[in-house]
């Protein structure tokens, strides 16, 4: 079974932002000061609504077999077109089951706007058995199906109030955790013109991610403790050999 982990990382869409709001002559950053006040008048904060965000990072981790890969889609020169679309290529190629931490309340909502806005096409995304009656049970975008498991939302019992967030839940089952920045620093970072760190960030997200997946499937009985303590293994033989700066600082704040 493919299992592909996914992450986004996100900065306002300041040219969207110019057209809804008629702010032609503002920099992209005092469009933005104007999109953040605007989501503060209307909900109290400044986290904006989902058509309004711009992808700058894809993260993924592939588990398929004895293969396990983390990477960043494309890269660092890549537009948003070409992450969003190498990412439904992904899964029109190989229908992997898409594992996220609140991807369906917000990862992929965005996800589909700006593949709305590029004209990607995502056949396979989209399929709900009209055309492969396999997907009429099992697809991606029915809530309480398995080709895409939101980890907070199962988690939580599909109960909202219930909600917890990936760093807390992370950080509570031993592993890393957020390191050296969040979602809310990814706008600084962009406008410093240091897309490495926000790729880097994202991938250090989605492994946060995968390893609550494996804690998952060893509570569920698709992993015994043995198969657990292994794929954990495998994780940190990938990193160790792999030696980038970002996957040391992972490794070193994840006790043995």
């Amino acid at each position: 079974m493919n299992v592909l982990v996914f992450d986004i990382e996100t900065i306002p869409d300041v040219e969207g932002g110019r057209r809804l709001y008629g702010l032609g002559d503002l920099s992209d950053s005092d469009v933005a000061q104007v999109m953040f006040q605007k989501r503060r008048e209307e909900s109290g904060s400044e986290f904006l609504r989902h058509h309004l965000h711009r992808v700058v990072a894809i993260a993924a981790v592939l588990s398929s077999g004895d293969r396990l890969k983390v990477w960043s889609l494309g890269t660092a020169e890549s537009d948003e077109r070409d992450l969003i679309q190498r990412f439904f290529d992904g899964l029109d190629s190989y229908s992997p089951n898409l594992v996220s931490w609140n991807g369906g309340g917000f990862d992929l909502p965005v996800l589909h706007y700006r593949a709305l806005l590029h004209g990607i096409q995502a056949a396979r995304y989209w399929e709900t058995g009209g055309e492969d009656t396999a997907f009429r049970w099992n697809n991606y975008l029915n809530r309480f199906h398995e080709r895409h498991t939101d980890l907070m939302d199962v988690l939580a019992g599909y109960q909202p109030r219930a909600n917890a967030s990936l760093d807390d839940i992370a950080t509570l089952l031993g592993f890393p955790g957020k390191l050296g920045m969040d979602g809310s620093a990814v706008w600084t970072h962009f406008q410093q013109g240091d897309i490495a760190g926000i790729r880097d960030y994202c991938e250090t997200d989605v492994l946060n991610t995968y390893l609550v997946y494996l804690r998952f499937e060893l509570m569920r009985g698709r992993l015994n403790p043995d198969g657990y303590a292994a794929a954990c293994g495998r994780v940190r033989e990938l990193l160790a050999a792999e030696d980038r700066p970002h996957f040391t600082a992972f490794l070193n704040a994840w006790p043995a």
